[in-house]
């Protein structure tokens, strides 16, 4: 197999690189490189700008309005984007729920949704969490009962990213109780702006409100809104966490925090020389640099078979153990390079300002956020001991 960039996508890198100079706003990417908040009017622009240009879908086919881009375009995109500061592309419709509408829905429901995915008219959220229902997501509780022309929803979904934006959710819900856990699953699309919806921020250990809880009292949605058919939801949750996970790798923002490492430690200083001469601390880079190679080799390998028409299988679970674990070295040799500088500041306030100023040099202030915001990598789109355990059935029969 060869990894190797071909001339016509060493151009095509190129013409990424020349858009993004040219349409990514500076000071949102500075925002961005800087570890800053990025607010919901950030993402809608950057996306809107993209659908503008014609790349609002970077991973969707042509007929759906994508760019009809195959992987590895995809990948270089993806990559580019981040080195640049841009923000990371909205998941929960681009690469969550719209791929499942395009795969399983039916043509109203592609006509309706897509389109508006696409400009950013609507923000999705990921309905599957429960508070007895995380890795173990078959034993979900939330129920939809028919009646009449309209499923009646009653749960509770906990850790919902973002949820405080979105006007869509969808959902996971048990539609029939008698059934096998696995086999009385429906996937419905859900209007947050429906009576008896209820979002309730969850405060993170930053301070940040990243996630949140959704209540659903009594919650009418159509029949027009259930994807597939009625029982079959989780053969369209185990798609969609495929891909949920070969994303979670996230290579390119690694790449992109691991430039920022270097250079925070060529900054700091260790007994008078600069952190990066230290050997200890040089040793623990270099490791981690070269996993993130090794990481980076195996993602063009799962992107190369994609190319073929494979859908992502169990090596999703590793790119997904191995990605997160990355992503949490380096934010963890991040806050060890400033030291006492790293104390707890939040993000949100040194964008809205701030009447004093934090100790130590600017680009210490978020260090601490981002370290104990990334402790979740590990656990969402299914916990890393859950993806061991896939590994070990599907590839060594274990």
């Amino acid at each position: 197999m060869d990894l190797r960039f071909t001339s016509e996508e060493l151009e095509f890198r190129a013409e990424v690189r020349r858009f993004l100079d040219a349409s990514l706003p500076k000071d949102l990417s500075a925002r961005v490189l800087g570890g800053l908040h990025v607010s919901r009017d950030d993402t809608v622009a950057w996306q809107r700008i993209l659908h503008a240009k014609g790349w609002g879908g970077p991973n969707w086919p042509v007929e759906f309005g994508g760019t009809g881009w195959d992987p590895v375009r995809q990948y270089v995109f993806e990559e580019e984007s981040a080195a640049a500061g841009a923000p990371r592309l909205l998941p929960f419709g681009l690469k969550m729920v719209g791929p499942v509408i395009m795969r399983f829905g039916n043509a109203a429901q592609q006509r309706r949704f897509l389109p508006r995915i696409l400009s950013a008219e609507d923000w999705w959220c990921q309905g599957y969490s429960e508070p007895g229902a995380g890795s173990d997501l078959a034993s979900l509780k939330t129920t939809a009962e028919r009646r009449g022309d309209h499923y009646v929803v009653n749960g509770q979904k906990t850790w919902i990213t973002l949820a405080q934006h979105a006007n869509w959710i969808f959902c996971l819900v048990r539609t029939d109780p008698a059934a096998k856990p696995q086999a009385g699953i429906s996937f419905l699309l859900v209007d947050m702006r429906t009576p008896g919806v209820t979002v309730r921020p969850i405060v993170m250990l930053d301070g940040g409100h990243e996630v949140n809880e959704v209540w659903l009292e009594d919650v009418l949605v159509p029949l027009e809104n259930l994807v597939g058919e009625e029982n079959k939801g989780w053969t369209y949750a185990k798609f969609l966490l495929g891909h949920e996970r070969t994303n979670i790798a996230g290579v390119g923002a690694a790449k992109r925090d691991l430039a920022r490492l270097k250079q925070v430690a060529g900054l700091e200083r260790k007994h008078g020389r600069p952190l990066l001469q230290d050997p200890l601390f040089a040793a623990r880079l270099a490791q981690v640099e070269i996993e993130l190679m090794a990481l980076e080799v195996t993602n063009l390998r799962v992107i190369s078979a994609e190319a073929e028409r494979r859908a992502p299988g169990p090596e999703a679970s590793i790119l997904k153990v191995k990605g997160t674990e990355i992503q949490q070295a380096i934010t963890e040799l991040l806050v060890q390079a400033v030291g006492p500088y790293a104390l707890p500041f939040r993000r949100e306030a040194l964008q809205a300002g701030f009447d004093g100023e934090p100790v130590g040099p600017a680009y210490a202030a978020p260090l601490a956020a981002t370290y104990c915001n990334m402790r979740k990598a590990s656990i969402f789109g299914g916990s890393n001991e859950i993806q061991k355990n896939i590994i070990a059935q599907m590839i060594l029969g274990l």
